[in-house]
């Protein structure tokens, strides 16, 4: 595994192992569910607006689990508007495997489209988040 696939591989299962946004928060402002019955995926992400904040329980697979991870991050402190376009950007990386130097850690999940099957993984965190974000509308 070449040094750059392998930093990727790692930050993936850091999160994965080690979820840093993971439960339920005291105080949210909104919440959705998401769910891949093709794979078992399933997401309760609670947003709340002051900080944009996100956490999540979720049951799934390591890609699924590491892109709420690091979903909850990138979005930290970014208005609806702008947390829209990072979902944006985001779902052209895993689609096109193409990195966008912008998404920092959240292009570890580039590779990803090179296995069609796994961009719903990797996408769910973000569809559900966008649940979230319309109710908090």
């Amino acid at each position: 595994m070449e040094a750059s696939a392998q930093i990727y591989h790692n930050v993936i299962m850091d999160r994965f192992r080690s979820p840093r946004s993971a439960g339920r928060p005291e105080n949210f402002d909104a919440e959705a569910e998401g769910n891949n019955p093709m794979c078992g995926d399933r997401i309760h992400l609670y947003f709340g607006r002051e900080g944009a904040r996100v956490s999540h329980e979720s049951e799934g697979c390591a890609i699924m689990i590491a892109s709420a991870e690091l979903m909850a991050d990138a979005v930290a402190g970014k208005t609806p508007a702008q947390i829209r376009d990072l979902r944006a950007d985001f779902e052209s990386v895993v689609t096109t495997g193409a990195e966008n130097p912008a998404l920092g850690d959240l292009n570890a999940l580039a590779n990803i489209s090179e296995y069609r099957s796994r961009i719903r993984c990797a996408t769910l965190p973000w569809a559900t988040l966008g649940l979230a974000l319309k109710e908090a509308e």
